[in-house]
């Protein structure tokens, strides 16, 4: 498997683990060209898609990219994840946890963190406290 379609394949699960039942046909068909993907990128600033069953809000008090990782990585996250991101920048990209959260984390903008496609990740938007841990059964 190459290494785009590994990409295609997480972010896939990505949307039909965490995204609302009703919307996730649209968003793997936006998913499918990059004229789509970058219609679904500009939606995550204000992202309202998000399966509520499956996403834990953060405490203020838990809400740092170290705390994050800590909750993450408690619940299995391995050392890299895969970002679905507002940000050209990081859209796409494999990274490590701790270097994608600081990079995401606060920044002002709608990104996943896909830790274990389809079973845990994390979603930020560019709304204050819209911070979540996303968890499925493992």
């Amino acid at each position: 498997m190459t290494e785009t379609s590994d990409m295609v394949e997480d972010e896939e699960l990505l949307i039909r683990a965490f995204i609302r039942p009703e919307r996730k046909s649209r968003l793997l068909e936006l998913l499918a060209s990059p004229k789509g993907r970058k219609k679904l990128r500009a939606s995550l600033a204000h992202f309202r898609d998000l399966d509520m069953r499956f996403a834990q809000t953060l405490l203020p008090s838990k809400n740092g990219a170290g705390d994050i990782e800590a909750t993450l990585r408690a619940k299995g996250a391995p050392d890299t994840c895969h970002i679905l991101s507002e940000s050209a920048a990081l859209d796409g990209r494999d990274m490590s946890l701790g270097l994608a959260l600081a990079e995401i984390v606060g920044r002002g903008m709608g990104a996943f963190v896909s830790c274990i496609p389809g079973k845990l990740g994390y979603f930020e938007s560019e709304e204050s406290g819209e911070r979540y841990i996303l968890a499925r059964a493992v």
